[in-house]
């Protein structure tokens, strides 16, 4: 194995195996072998399919057939990648936002206006930390004039 491949692999515990219920996941790099760790711990991140700026989440509802047999389903949000420029800070920013944020955020007349208007609760954390700094940036413009 060289030093610069990394590899993730899931090993039970035998305290897991027993139970079926934990799994541990270990990242075995090149560095961590190098510094005589052997494993490292990390964390699973799981990509959520929920809007970044609205909240909007799956749903769950039913597909009725003809005969009205009721199938459970989700109804997901056509969620896409966008790259959103924000005027006050002079910088873009890549959001997952939903295709109905996205037209929102037309609507309000760009991302600062959304954000300083937006609840914090619906918020993913990047998007309050960019509404942090669009409030502070905000706050020193109406001190300096």
């Amino acid at each position: 194995m060289t030093q610069g491949a990394a590899f993730a692999y899931i090993a039970r515990s035998r305290a897991a195996s027993s139970s079926g219920s934990r799994v541990r996941i270990h990242i075995l790099a090149g560095q961590a072998l190098l510094k005589g760790r052997g494993f490292a711990q990390a964390k699973v991140t799981t990509m959520s399919r929920r809007c970044e700026l609205t909240g909007i989440g799956p749903m769950v509802g039913h597909n009725v057939s003809h005969s009205n047999i009721k199938t459970k389903r989700r109804f997901l949000p056509a969620l896409s990648p966008a790259t959103l420029q924000s005027e006050s800070l002079g910088q873009s920013f890549k959001l997952r936002i939903s295709n109905a944020a996205l037209r929102t955020l037309d609507f309000k007349g760009g991302l600062d206006t959304f954000l300083l208007g937006a609840k914090d609760e619906q918020l993913s954390p990047r998007a309050l930390k960019i509404k942090a700094q669009v409030k502070a940036k905000a706050k020193a413009a109406a001190q300096a004039a």
